[in-house]
Parts: C-alpha cells; structure tokens; sequence
C-alpha cells in the first residue's frame, strides 16, 4: 500500500482536502503548489511559480492554474475547482476524484461514469518546467479531453485583478502557445505532447477568493485571465502530456522527459524517505551558488536558518558533498560580511549577531561526522576568522564584557530568531546578555580549542579552554535562577520568562552546566513547554501566554513567539533529552516523532510546517515547509537510530 494516499473521503470533503498541498519544486527556485484537489487557497499557489530577475527578487505565479474537462457524447465534465466569495465552489470537479497516491510524483485518480482519468504532476529539476500526463485508464466510449489555462503573471505578494493593461495576444507553436501577458515577464509556452486544437477564447474570471490570505488579515480576492482551450481525442491506455514552460520544446520529447524526471525523484515511502525528498527540495543552485531556502511558499534564504538547518539537511543524511557545497556559499558569505564588502551571495540577515555563533556551531557538527583533522583542513581557518572577529569587537551588535559573556542589543531591533516585530518594534525585546547567544559562545570557544588540540596547536588550545571556564562561571552566576532555570535575557533586569532558548545550554556538546543543573533545565522544559508537535516558545503559565496564531497580522505578531510550538527546537530538546536519560530516553524519543509522522498527511504533503499553535488541537501555521523544522526532525530520527544501534 502507498504510504502517501488518500481515499475518495478524504478528497471529496474539501474541509479536509484544502488543507493538504501539493509543493514541487526546483534547483532554481521556482516551484508548483496547489491543494491535493487543485483549488488554490493562497495567492502563494500556482502551477508554475518563478523568479524574474528583471523585475525583481520575488516569484511570480505565471500558470495559476489549469482545468481539465472530460467531454462524452457531447456532455462536458469540469474535474477543475475553484472558490469564490461567499464559499462557492465552482466547478465542482473534486465530487469525481477517486483517489490521491504519491510515491515518485503526486497522481490523482478520477472517475467519470465510465471514465477514469489518472492526472500526474511532475516539476523539472533544472527547468522551470512544469509536466502533466494525464492517461485515460479506461473509457467505453469515445473521449474527448479539454485543459483550460489560467494565466496570473504576477508576484506572489500580489494580486491580479481585470484591467485593460494585459497582452490577451499568443502565438501558435508546435502543438501549443506562447503567450506574455505583461512587458518584463518570460513569455509561457503551454504545449501538448499531442496534436490538439487551440480554440481562443479569452475571458476574465472573477472574484476567486483565497482562504489563507483572509485568514492572515490580507485581501483575499483575484481575477484570472483566461485566453482558450485546448481540445484533443484521447483513446483508452493513452497518455498526454502537458508541458508549461519558459521555452519551445519538441512536443516529440516530453515522453522521455517525463520518464527521466519521474526516475530522479525521490520515493515517499516511508516517514524518514518523506523526510528526505523534503530535505531536497530546500536546495537551490544559482550561478555557481547553493543555497537552502529557509522555507516554502514565501522564505528565502536567511543566514541564521543556513546554518541551523545545514548539518540536519546533509550530515544526517550522509551527505557531506551538499553540506560542503553549502558551507562553501555561506563561508563566502561570512567572510564578504566580516570583512565589510557587498555580499557577492544572496544570504540574507547576515548582520543578526548569532549567525556567526551558529556558523562555528554548524561547523562543529562536520567535525563530528567527518573528523577533526578533516574540520581543521577545510574550516579551520573560518572558525578562527570568525573567533577573531568576535573578540575584537568588529561585529557591530556583539561585544566581548569583562566577564566573558557575549552581549548584544536589542530593545529597538529584534536580533534573535524571536524576531517578531509590532510598529518597528521588537515583541520580545530581547537584549543584553541573551541566553542562546551565551550557550553558543562557551560551546563554540570549547569547540575551538579541541580543533586546536587535536591539530598540534596546544598552547592557543590552553588559552581558550581558559578563557571558555571563565565564561562558564559567568554564565551560571548570571542565568542560572533560583527556581533552577535560566533567564532568557538580563540586561538591567532579568527576564523571567520560561522559554526553550535555555534548551541550548544542554542541548550542545559542551555546556557551562553541571548535569544536575542540565537535568533541572531539561525537567522544567518538559513540564511547560513540551507539546506533540514542537517546543512552546513560552510557558502556559506566563501572562503572556497567546498559543493561537489567528487574526488579523497585528495580532498573529503579537502571538507569534507568545506561545506557539516549533518542531526545531524539538531536535535540540531530544538531544538534550538523551544527552541526560541516555538510552532511557529511547521510548520517549519515539513517542515524540510520532506525533510528527502525523503532519506529513497535512500541509505541505510530506513535509513538516514553520510553527503550530500551542494548545490542542495544534493547528499548523505559516509556511507550509520549514528547513529548519525538517532537518531538526532528521537529527532526532537519527539519535533514534544510533542510540538503538549503541
């Protein structure tokens, strides 16, 4: 039985299948997202979505959409859905779905009377490309199949809505047409593999309404054009296939085209390989470069979820090329920064001052997987770079204190990944000396002199194992509480509110706690912050406390570190967790990833989302895909696996 499918049931009740999508995506950026039935809920869907440099650095949705109509005996059967305001849908083609599997590439199954149509989408690797086969698997009559386009070319930030702007003009091609409704965007070239009539038809729909931008407080309402169709016979046992794309192709080629990007995808047939594929789809190559997209539909690569999600998306999977490939971009990227230059790589965010604390940390995670000697040949003169930097002050929100604790500001700006921000204002204020930044310190200045030590440099080794003891007694003295918890932040006053940032503290190899403090960390974690799909990001019993992401953005703002759940930081507590209970801590590991396996079937289909609500039911929100979140969900399932095979 496929691991991924879903029954008529579950596709016909579209209060359930509107909230599984479909993302493919490519080494370039560009991607495909729509529900399981093929009705968008957000202007961030669509069929073909890709970046256009000459206009800006956003996506843009060229191909929104695409309508089949199966046609017997002159009765015309719509399988496409759209919705409209006032929640009609329109047509209502998901009543004839069958059923929904997805094993190499997504394949929904309909069934018209005697008709049972198998539609297959598949979304180049290298291409901006997207590929459709539809194959008739059984038929007792004549068939005749029409697919109504449905053009955007807009950004994803936007709308589109009738005007008397747009190019309704297209030019016919081999089997297809090329049509460009804006001047600066691609012109799209919508070809079959099979010989077809185009009927030109041009037409404005309007008011399609997308649930998910209401829902986040935006205008929710678009108009898409439509320039015809196309209509072709299709015999019983026969496939044709759609290709939208940014170029002419032979229509000869897109069998074998098909055949060829079906055998390089990956198969989601289990937890762990759904992991995998989603671990794939975070790369992007461009000029040379490779980057991971901090998340889909609307992230794009940001420096701090790099260096986080790097070692989970490769290490763990045993591929150490990717991650070199990677860091070889984001060293670039460090050092173009610390030296003060233009940024030659996109890498956003790279001025937030725990970047280059999670940079040696990300580093380390190689030296573990690969070895020391090999760390040291290949990133030891990053690290030492990157050490140097910090104690010399050159970063301009980082500074060394006496004490040797790091402390950096933050009251006007968010600085960490509690970034939210309310009339240019930081939610959390998080300043002075902050409790990850300080964890990542010691275990990067430990980290450090073992590099040093195990690469014959004992002396330089003796000065920052020194220097890292100091740090450790100033870490206790100002963090540890009464209570046996850290503060998340001092700086003229300590901050008491019980969060997971303290995780780090034990979570890391090296930790200025003793284990009866890292165990009393850890307990207090478990009983306030622990929930089935991630750590909370702040504990029920503050006053603070806001587990629902809902409403209009000031208020999702407001509540989007107030509460709510982030499957990452379950990969650090789960480290943290066997780090204390060792192999004890194998059955609750488990129960843990349980209660993600069960997120594969919702979302983004297969992967894990940016955050959850912090009460029950633990509704997922935000993007559809995180990095971060999977590659922490790798490194527990690979804890998992070591610690049974110890």
């Amino acid at each position: 039985m496929c691991y991924l499918s879903f029954d008529r049931n579950q596709m016909t009740n579209l209060q359930e299948s509107l909230n599984k999508e479909i993302l493919l995506t490519n080494s370039r950026g560009s991607y495909c997202c729509t529900t399981v039935v093929g009705c968008n809920i957000r202007k961030y869907n669509g069929l073909l979505v890709v970046p256009v440099p000459a206009l800006d650095d956003e996506n843009h949705v060229l191909l929104s959409g695409l309508d089949e109509t199966v046609i017997q005996h002159g009765a015309e059967f719509n399988l496409g859905v759209h919705k409209y305001q006032g929640d009609n849908y329109s047509p209502k083609g998901h009543k004839y779905i069958v059923k929904m599997e997805w094993e190499r590439v997504p394949a929904i199954t309909y069934r018209v009377g005697g008709v049972i149509l198998k539609k297959e989408i598949l979304f180049c690797k290298h291409e901006d490309r997207l590929l459709l086969r539809y194959t008739l698997v059984d038929c007792h009559s004549a068939t005749t199949l029409r697919l109504r386009p449905f053009l955007a070319f807009r950004s994803v930030r936007e709308f589109t809505h009738r005007n008397g702007s747009y190019n309704g003009i297209y030019q016919e091609i081999e089997n297809g047409i090329s049509t460009c409704m804006y001047e600066g965007y691609p012109k799209l070239f919508l070809q079959l593999s099979h010989k077809n009539q185009f009927c030109f038809h041009p037409d404005w729909y309007m008011n399609l309404d997308y649930p998910r931008e209401r829902e986040r407080g935006y205008s929710s309402s678009e108009d898409l054009y439509c320039p015809g169709y196309f209509e072709l016979p299709i015999r019983k046992g026969e496939s044709v296939i759609v290709s939208a794309g940014l170029n002419e192709i032979n229509p000869k080629s897109l069998r074998r085209m098909v055949e060829r990007e079906e055998a390089q995808e990956d198969e989601m047939s289990s937890f762990y390989n759904c992991l995998v594929r989603s671990a794939h789809q975070f790369h992007i190559e461009k000029d040379g470069e490779h980057y991971i997209i901090a998340g889909y539909p609307w992230f794009k690569c940001r420096a701090r979820d790099f260096f986080i999600a790097m070692p989970g998306l490769t290490l763990s999977l045993g591929e150490t090329n990717l991650y070199e490939l990677y860091m070889k971009t984001s060293a670039k990227a460090l050092s173009e920064y610390m030296s003060g230059k233009p940024l030659s790589v996109e890498v956003y965010e790279m001025n937030q001052p725990d970047v280059v604390l999670w940079a040696i940390a990300c580093i380390q995670q190689y030296a573990k997987s690969e070895g020391y000697e090999a760390c040291y040949s290949k990133y030891g003169q990053l690290v030492e770079q990157i050490i140097d930097y910090i104690m010399r002050g050159k970063h301009p929100n980082l500074y060394v204190h006496d004490n040797g604790l790091i402390y950096a500001k933050g009251k006007d700006k968010p600085i960490t990944w509690m970034n939210s921000s309310v009339d240019g204002k930081p939610v959390i204020p998080r300043s002075g000396y902050i409790v990850e930044f300080n964890s990542l310190w010691y275990n990067d200045l430990c980290f450090w002199a073992e590099l040093l030590r195990q690469n014959k440099r004992a002396p330089e080794a003796e000065k920052y194992r020194e220097m890292a003891i100091e740090v450790a007694a100033s870490f206790k003295h100002v963090f540890l509480n009464k209570y046996g918890y850290l503060f998340d932040y001092v700086d003229e006053t300590p901050n008491w509110d019980v969060r997971p940032n303290m995780l780090m503290a034990v979570a890391l190899e090296y930790s200025p706690l003793n284990r009866a403090e890292q165990k009393q960390i850890l307990d207090v974690c478990t009983r306030e912050l622990v929930t089935p799909k991630g750590i909370r990001s702040l504990t029920p019993k503050s006053g603070a406390y806001t587990p629902f992401y809902a409403g209009p953005r000031r208020e999702r703002d407001y509540a989007y570190h107030q509460g709510t759940a982030w499957p990452w930081l379950t990969g650090f507590y789960l480290e943290a967790y066997l780090k204390i209970y060792r192999r004890s801590g194998m059955s609750f590991i488990e129960r843990q990833l349980i209660g993600m396996e069960e997120e594969l079937f919702y979302h983004s289909l297969g992967s894990i989302p940016e955050f959850f609500d912090g009460n029950p039911p633990f509704h997922g929100r935000g993007a559809i895909s995180f990095a971060i979140n999977v590659s922490g969900i790798i490194k527990a399932i690979r804890l998992l696996d070591n610690g049974e095979s110890a």
